[in-house]
C-alpha cells in the first residue's frame, strides 16, 4: 500500500511537473503564425504571414547560399512549410531553423538571387488579421518597355487593362463567395484578346495573375508600357443587394460628388489595407503623387477619358442595365496619373445576387468585354491620336441629304457600303435625311 501511495506521489508530481512546462509554453508563445501565403509576380513574389497577434519580430540576410531569415519573437508556427514556393521564380525553398532566442520560431527563405527587399507589418482589415508582409522586387523592376513601332509611323493605339485586386486583396465578395479579383481578371482577359484581333489596337495587361499590385504602381507600370489609354476592370459592392448595374467613373478635380462615389473611393482605400499599403507605410515623401497632382490641370486627359467613357456607357446599356446612365466622377488612384486618360468600369454590382450569378458567367463577361471593346475602338476611330494607324484611315463626318443613300456615298467616297456601315454600326441600308454619318477613309 505504502509502495502504492509512493508511485502515485510520483506520477502527481511528473504530470505537475509536464503541466507547468507546458503552461510556461504558452505563456512564452504569445503569438503564433497561422498562416503562409505567396503570391507570384512578374516583377516580385509577395510572402503573407497570417499571425495571430500582433508581431514582434526581426529579420536578417544571408550569403552563400542567398538566404532570408525572419525570427517571430515568443512564437510557434502551426503552418506546413513542404511545397509553400513549389512554383515561385524567386524562393527555392521555405523551412524552419533553430533561433538563438529562446521561445522564437525561425523562419528561413532560400532564394534564388538577389532582390531588394521590403518588409512590413499590417494591422487587421477586412477578414485579414495581423500580418507580416515580405517583398522580394526584381533588381531591374521598372526597367522601360520599348514596343515595336512601324516605319510607316502607323503605330498601334496602346490600351492598358487593369484588372482591379489580386493576390491578398480579394476586392469584393460575393454572397455566394465570388471573389472581384477573380470576376475582373477573367473579363480584363477576354478585353484584352478583343483588342488585340482589332487592327491598330494593342493591349498590355496591368496584372495578367492572381497577384496584388499597389495602386501608384499600376499607373506606373501604365507608363513604362507606354499605354495611351488606362482601362481599370471592377465589380461594384455596396452594404446592401439592392443596388445593381454597371456604371463608368473618371477622375474627379475635387470632392466625391455623390455618396456612391463616398463609398466606392473609400473601399479602394481599404483595399490598400488588405493588399498591402506599400507606399503608404513608408514616411519619405512620394515626388510620383506629387507629379499626379500636377498632372491634373491637363483638361486634354479628362476630355478624353470623358469621351470613351460615353462611347462605353453606349454599349454596356445595350448589354445590361446602368446604375447610371453618364459618366461618375470620382478620386480613385488608379485614375490620379491624367498624363494617361482613363477609365474605371464597373461591371455590375457583385453585392447583388442575380450580378453576381452573371458575372461568374463566362458569356456574360464576353458580353461586358465586347461592349467595352467596341466603346474604346469607336472613340479612337472617331479621334485618332497622331501617327496612329486609326488617323491614317481615319474617318469624315457627312451629314445625308435628301436623295443620297449608302450606295450614292460609298460611290462618292471611294469606298464600300460594308466599311460605311460597320464604322456606324447600321443594320441595314436605310438612312435618314439629317443623320451624321461617319465616312471612313479610302484605302
Amino acid at each position: 500500500m505504502f509502495s502504492g501511495l509512493t508511485i502515485s506521489s510520483m506520477a502527481i508530481r511528473q504530470f505537475l511537473a509536464s503541466l507547468l512546462m507546458l503552461v510556461g509554453s504558452t505563456a512564452l508563445a504569445a503569438n503564433s503564425i497561422d498562416g503562409i501565403r505567396v503570391w507570384s509576380a512578374p516583377e516580385n513574389t509577395r510572402i503573407v504571414f497570417d499571425l495571430k497577434n500582433k508581431s514582434d519580430y526581426k529579420y536578417f540576410s544571408l550569403s552563400s547560399p542567398k538566404r532570408l531569415v525572419i525570427d517571430f519573437k515568443q512564437s510557434n508556427n502551426t503552418v506546413n512549410l513542404t511545397n509553400l514556393a513549389k512554383n515561385d521564380p524567386r524562393i527555392k525553398l521555405i523551412r524552419s531553423s533553430t533561433s538563438k532566442s529562446k521561445g522564437s520560431t525561425r523562419v528561413v527563405l532560400e532564394l534564388a538571387g538577389n532582390y531588394q527587399l521590403t518588409v512590413f507589418p499590417l494591422p487587421p482589415a477586412g477578414q485579414y488579421g495581423n500580418r507580416l508582409v515580405v517583398d522580394l522586387y526584381d533588381k531591374n523592376r521598372g526597367k522601360k518597355v520599348t514596343f515595336y513601332q512601324p516605319k510607316n509611323d502607323s503605330r498601334d493605339i496602346m490600351i492598358g487593362i487593369d484588372a482591379g485586386h489580386g493576390g491578398d486583396d480579394p476586392g469584393s465578395i460575393g454572397g455566394n463567395g465570388s471573389y472581384e479579383k477573380r470576376v475582373t481578371l477573367a473579363i480584363a482577359k477576354k478585353l484584352k484578346k478583343l483588342i488585340d484581333k482589332e487592327k491598330g489596337m494593342t493591349a498590355v495587361m496591368i496584372r495578367s495573375g492572381d497577384y496584388y499590385v499597389d495602386l501608384n504602381r499600376r499607373t506606373k507600370i501604365a507608363r513604362e508600357k507606354q499605354v495611351d489609354f488606362l482601362v481599370s476592370i471592377h465589380a461594384d459592392a455596396f452594404r446592401t443587394s439592392q443596388p445593381h448595374g454597371a456604371s463608368v467613373w473618371i477622375i474627379s478635380k475635387g470632392r466625391a460628388e455623390s455618396e456612391m462615389a463616398r463609398w466606392l473611393v473609400n473601399r479602394e482605400k481599404n483595399s490598400e489595407l488588405l493588399g498591402g499599403v506599400g507606399s503608404v507605410i513608408k514616411t519619405t515623401k512620394d515626388n510620383y503623387f506629387a507629379l499626379t497632382l500636377a498632372d491634373m490641370s491637363k483638361q486634354h486627359s479628362i476630355e478624353e477619358s470623358l469621351g470613351v467613357a460615353t462611347n462605353v456607357i453606349g454599349e454596356l446599356k445595350k448589354i445590361t442595365k446602368l446604375h447610371k446612365k453618364t459618366p461618375q466622377y470620382a478620386s480613385f488612384a488608379v485614375l490620379k496619373a491624367s498624363d494617361i486618360p482613363s477609365i474605371l468600369v464597373e461591371t455590375g454590382f457583385i453585392s447583388n445576387h442575380k450580378e453576381e450569378k452573371n458575372l461568374n458567367s463566362s458569356w456574360y463577361q464576353q458580353k461586358l468585354a465586347t461592349a467595352i471593346s467596341i466603346g474604346v475602338k469607336r472613340y479612337f476611330i472617331e479621334h485618332p491620336l497622331q501617327g496612329s494607324y486609326y488617323a491614317s484611315v481615319g474617318h469624315k463626318n457627312h451629314k445625308v441629304s435628301s436623295g443620297e443613300s449608302l450606295s450614292v456615298l460609298a460611290q462618292r467616297y471611294k469606298v464600300s457600303v460594308t466599311k460605311i456601315k460597320s464604322i456606324n454600326n447600321l443594320k441595314s441600308n436605310t438612312v435618314r435625311i439629317g443623320q451624321t454619318l461617319k465616312i471612313p477613309r479610302a484605302g
